[in-house]
């Protein structure tokens, strides 16, 4: 089997999805802008060869790559890149190509968000109220049917990045007056909390790993606020959020990914989508989710999800990973430079040495998920709350 792996530096956990390919048997071929030399040690390891463009985001060049790779070692099978400012490039290859997985008509579905909408509503999932961006008057009639907040979007985004919440009409005008060239949909603003269902399904939409993540309400204020974060990988999954998650994947017709569902649990009774508890879409992403994450389902749910999204691939079921394992909570506390801390690393090691993880982000990903990073797991949710506590503690208070 012939694998492309789009940008297998970047983000820096991702070789371990190349790591998992090739101790499969596969042949794992990189594509990335990174000079060879410059790449980490278990990048290397990782793949079969690796092919340098000078940028990814130039469509020819990573043609001729793919092109290159088919001359020498026939038909490709799987091409992905797992990131999802990739994914309409991927979709593409894939689609000149005539490799197996989504092409361009299928990704234009989970990766607009506004198309996602009526997937959701497929699946049987109430969604935001939503209208296109057009002009200052024809938002505001929309405005005076939902009522304020209102929150603006670009239709097809990565993240909460370019989102903004609208409070009134200063806030609306000034938006306009900053202008905007893509399309950007405004969306009834949703009171509730953020959690996500994650994992990896088979070539028939079934789901064969999963997890639920719960976020803090508004990921939108800590990129435009340079807030702190922090979330965690829950024990089990609920099973309304596993029931409606599964309808979603069959509803976008979603085969052999990694996928990341976003839902809203509404915090109080809203009228038309429904009652508290309740869950909302928010939206799709047919990637696993950001940072780390994947490394924190890993150690929370006492697995190797890079394995098994490569036992998928090559096999179509999990062969090489036992899912029966004790499960944890599993936390990520992100801190930001401007931000004066009570407890250094160091002390917060002393009272919890088995910390998992901890180093700092990269400055791609810090506007999200904060500039130094720790993440740990716990038998107890009280535990968690402690070491929260712990990490985000201000050296005033």
């Amino acid at each position: 089997m012939n694998f492309i792996f789009i940008s297998p530096a970047f983000p820096q956990n991702y070789y371990n999805f190349c790591d998992r390919l090739k101790k499969n048997g596969v042949n794992v071929l990189g594509i990335g802008d990174t000079p060879y030399d410059s790449l980490n040690e278990n990048v290397k390891n990782s793949l079969t060869e690796y092919y340098k463009v000078n940028s990814l985001e130039s469509y020819d060049e990573v043609f001729r790559a793919v092109a290159f790779y088919s001359f020498k070692y026939g038909k490709i099978d799987w091409l992905e890149s797992n990131n999802e400012y990739w994914l309409r490039q991927d979709a593409r290859l894939r689609t000149d190509f005539n490799i197996n997985g989504a092409k361009e008509d299928d990704v234009v579905t989970f990766t607009s968000k506004s198309n996602m909408k009526e997937f959701y509503k497929k699946a049987g999932v109430p969604v935001a109220r939503y209208k296109f961006c057009t002009t200052l008057d024809e938002d505001l009639k929309f405005i005076d049917e939902v009522g304020y907040p209102v929150v603006v979007k670009p239709d097809v985004g990565v993240g909460a990045a370019a989102t903004y919440r609208i409070e009134n009409k200063k806030d609306l005008e000034a938006f306009y007056n900053r202008g905007f060239n893509i399309p950007y949909i405004m969306e009834e603003y949703i009171y509730g909390d953020i959690i996500s269902f994650d994992g990896i399904v088979n070539s028939n939409s079934n789901v064969v790993f999963c997890d639920n993540e719960v976020f803090p309400p508004s990921i939108m204020d800590i990129v435009n606020e340079n807030l702190e974060v922090s979330y965690y990988v829950n024990k089990e999954v609920p099973q309304n959020v596993f029931e409606i998650g599964q309808k979603v994947l069959k509803a976008f017709n979603i085969k052999s990914r990694y996928f990341h569902l976003e839902f809203f649990k509404l915090r109080c009774d809203k009228h038309g989508l429904g009652k508290a508890g309740d869950i909302v879409a928010l939206e799709v992403n047919m990637r696993p989710p950001g940072g780390y994450t994947p490394d924190m389902i890993n150690f929370g749910q006492s697995v190797d999800t890079y394995q098994i999204y490569a036992d998928i691939i090559c096999y179509d079921k999990i062969k090489n990973v036992n899912l029966n394992h004790p499960k944890y909570y599993c936390v990520y506390c992100g801190r930001r430079d401007r931000l004066k801390y009570k407890y250094t690393y160091e002390d917060i090691k002393r009272v919890y040495p088995w910390i998992s993880m901890h180093d700092n982000m990269s400055d791609v990903l810090s506007g999200a998920m904060g500039n130094e990073f720790f993440i740990a797991k716990f038998e107890f949710f009280e535990d968690m709350e402690k070491f929260k506590e712990m990490v985000s503690k201000k050296a005033d208070e």
